[in-house]
């Protein structure tokens, strides 16, 4: 965005959990205000609520009322809420759910003007934020009606040692069969492989697909899918010259560290790519959605009502959030700059020169 540093929007997440925790522990932080300047839309009566619990005297937020009026030397805060907000910590409760909603539509409202360059989304509870007209699992899913494009979108778990994506992502195990299909495979391989090189700026990624039944279906004796569905759709995208190997059984991919070996890895289901990424890489990794338009990260973990006011949870993966947020903005720009048509460019300086004459 122009010459100025980047923006990066924080929705507060649920007001009874530990967003609010690491993200002033992320934000006590100095030096992130040498890279981009952070907005938080959430509520400074909360934010004090949560900084007396924590016995946190050193920090306070800038408050203003628009991105455009932002410290960047600063943490900023734009409240969402009114005074009649109430934090009830460790509970969930129908008025958190309606402020991470509310946080949420706020920052993506500056988000599609442009006020801000990149979201990055604090946990919610995903019962209580049903209850506020919001019909949608998650981020993820909501994003992706809200930034309707070409391609479907994928939740990508993101660490420095590897990367996993997940085909059916808030999808009941007992449903997920159903959505193994050739075309599901293909889609999320495409945006994967996209991803990597656009936004990871890794020029030919290589790709591991795992399986769905025990032993990859053991050349289907547990299972056809792989034989019927998954293979073929390797196949397939292959063909496209996307570098896609497989299939892996899950428990000896992980248990021999294949991850290490690979770009990307695709996992099946939820559980299936999230449970090895957390075990190995828990407070480091970030939930980045691929195929947006804009870019959207957030911390692995959830809202820790059990942790809440304990001074006990970590900010690491909430700083690499917004690490990441600002990685991935600035590989986008480079990105686009090494493959725009050269001769276009030309003819626009041309054109310039000429106007200036």
């Amino acid at each position: 965005m122009k010459a100025d540093k980047i923006k990066v929007g924080i929705t507060q997440g649920d007001i009874n959990g530990i967003s609010y925790e690491v993200i002033i522990k992320t934000l006590m932080d100095n030096r992130i205000n040498d890279f981009c300047t952070t907005i938080v839309y959430g509520s400074p009566k909360v934010a004090a609520y949560h900084r007396k619990a924590l016995n946190i005297t050193n920090f306070s937020f800038n408050n203003i009322r628009t991105p455009e009026e932002a410290n960047t030397k600063r943490p900023n805060i734009i409240n969402c809420l009114d005074d009649n907000v109430r934090v009830e910590l460790g509970k969930s409760t129908e008025m958190a759910g309606e402020a991470s909603v509310i946080s949420l539509k706020r920052a993506l409202k500056d988000l599609k003007e442009g006020k801000v360059d990149v979201l990055v989304t604090a946990p919610v509870n995903k019962h209580n934020i049903q209850r506020s007209d919001f019909n949608f699992p998650g981020h993820t899913e909501f994003l992706e009606s809200e930034f309707k494009s070409d391609n479907e979108v994928l939740m990508m778990m993101i660490s420095d040692a590897f990367k996993v994506g997940i085909v059916t992502g808030h999808v009941p195990l007992a449903e997920v069969p159903e959505f193994i299909t050739k075309d599901n495979i293909l889609s999320r391989l495409r945006v994967m492989n996209k991803s990597l090189m656009i936004d990871f700026g890794i020029r030919k990624p290589s790709i591991a697909v795992l399986g769905l039944n025990p032993h990859a279906g053991d050349n289907g004796l547990l299972g056809e899918e792989e034989r019927e569905i998954i293979e073929p759709a390797i196949q397939i995208a292959r063909k496209e010259g996307i570098l896609a190997l497989g299939t892996f059984p899950a428990d000896g991919f992980f248990g021999s560290a294949s991850q290490n070996r690979f770009d990307g890895v695709l996992a099946m289901y939820h559980d299936q790519g999230l449970a090895p990424f957390k075990s190995l890489v828990f407070e480091k990794g970030v939930n980045f959605t691929a195929g947006l338009s804009i870019i959207r990260t957030s911390p692995v973990h959830g809202t820790g009502f059990d942790i809440v006011g304990k001074n006990l949870a970590s900010p690491e993966s909430f700083r690499n959030a917004i690490y990441l947020a600002v990685d991935v903005f600035r590989q986008r720009k480079f990105y686009e700059e090494i493959t725009a048509d050269p001769l276009e460019a030309n003819i626009m300086n041309n054109d310039n020169k000429n106007s200036a004459n």
